[in-house]
């Protein structure tokens, strides 16, 4: 196992995921006396494991189809709009 990598991607999606919406719905699950909170754990984090598998396949599929040098353009470019738009959009 390449322990670098999985560092950098544990710490990576760790630091996305806090305070997010999924993470805010999971803790008004969990808030609520009723659900147990093992269930609470078990299906928000089979939903976490879904989803990522679900984008390491789209991955693996886009990057044989377009090369690694155009998608971290593309991922690049990405970050920059989106991070423009959250400068610029009007409240």
């Amino acid at each position: 196992m390449d322990y670098k990598l999985f560092a950098t991607v544990f710490a990576t999606v760790f630091i996305a995921e806090l305070g997010d919406k999924t993470q805010l719905a999971t803790m008004l699950y969990a808030a609520d006396g009723a659900h147990p909170k093992w269930t609470v754990f078990a299906a928000a984090a089979t939903a976490l494991v879904v989803t990522t598998a679900l984008g390491v396949l789209a991955g693996s599929l886009v990057s044989e189809l377009v090369p690694p040098r155009v998608l971290k353009w593309i991922a690049g470019a990405g970050f920059i709009a989106v991070g423009l738009w959250v400068l610029v959009a009007p409240e």
